[in-house]
């Protein structure tokens, strides 16, 4: 079905979809399934478990799809972590994690439901419009198989959904001449990114880094001396969200409008319950 969605309606199901994919990173069963194939550290484990459908590509290749993190922080890790843990084993690894991660946050009942079912079939429904075209981490994803459990597919569904957008999106950031420290220091000013604090420990950026982007984004009459984006700052941050939004259209069109409210209203109260159950550490967003 192709239709014309509501404004942000297909950016309000993105935003509701995407929290449900995200709980990986910051589940203690990814780290505990990580450590059990020996990839203790947090950074490795994240680094193998997104890039795995890629195969055992090195640190350019990560840096590349990736966009915001610092090359030197991926070559510490990459291509080592293959030798440590084939790519077929991370991503077997990743999806019990991501099995006893949604179990535990949603709860069996809710895993077992039907309403998960519908929403695996919507999630699915959806991501038949994705293109795989100069979109590297969608077009990788894309190639593994649909799991069999409903929770399973929901969740491989979701990541194909947040890949396709994000690939899109650091399209519009290149366009936008927006290096990979400006593109988070400029998102974080806007109240919608990361904690600094977050952004430095997890992208491997120093502060030095993070104020030389501050002044080249005031240099282009973006950013303020407060650290506040300007009001071109703020245009420019509005352009980007709604180029991605054009890029990503095809997906929530195909769904339809009904599918859309209704994908957004079942994800939106899981994610909503997954938060509440401590998804996400509290500091991990805002300005800092």
């Amino acid at each position: 079905m192709s239709t014309s969605l509501p404004p942000r309606a297909a950016r309000r199901c993105h935003n509701a979809v995407n929290p449900l994919h995200s709980v990986g990173y910051f589940s203690p069963d990814y780290a505990r399934e990580m450590a059990a194939l020996g990839i203790e550290d947090p950074r490795a484990a994240y680094f193998a478990g997104r890039a795995a459908p890629m195969g055992a590509v090195g640190a350019g290749a990560v840096t590349a799809s990736f966009y915001n993190f610092n090359h030197a922080l991926i070559s510490r890790h990459l291509p080592a972590v293959w030798d440590t843990a084939e790519p077929a084993d991370v991503l077997a690894a990743r999806l019990r994690a991501m099995d006893a991660t949604l179990r535990r946050l949603l709860g069996e009942e809710v895993v077992a439901s039907a309403e998960m079912a519908e929403a695996a079939g919507l999630a699915l429904r959806a991501a038949e419009a994705c293109d795989r075209s100069a979109r590297p981490l969608y077009a990788a994803h894309a190639d593994l198989p649909v799991p069999a459990e409903p929770h399973l597919a929901f969740w491989h569904a979701a990541t194909l959904l947040r890949e396709h957008r994000g690939d899109g999106h650091l399209a519009v950031l290149v366009g936008a001449e927006l290096d990979a420290v400006e593109a988070v220091v400029s998102h974080t000013a806007s109240g919608r990114g990361m904690a600094p604090e977050w952004v430095l420990r997890t992208r491997g950026w120093t502060q030095e880094d993070w104020t030389a982007a501050q002044g080249r984004l005031r240099e282009r009459g973006l950013l303020d001396d407060a650290g506040e984006l300007t009001d071109a700052g703020t245009q420019l941050r509005k352009r980007i969200e709604e180029e991605t939004d054009r890029l990503d259209r095809a997906p929530y069109e195909h769904l339809g409008i009904q599918g859309v409210e209704r994908l957004t209203e079942l994800a939106g109260a899981w994610a909503m319950t997954a938060v509440g159950a401590g998804a996400f550490p509290s500091d991990l967003f805002g300005k800092g």
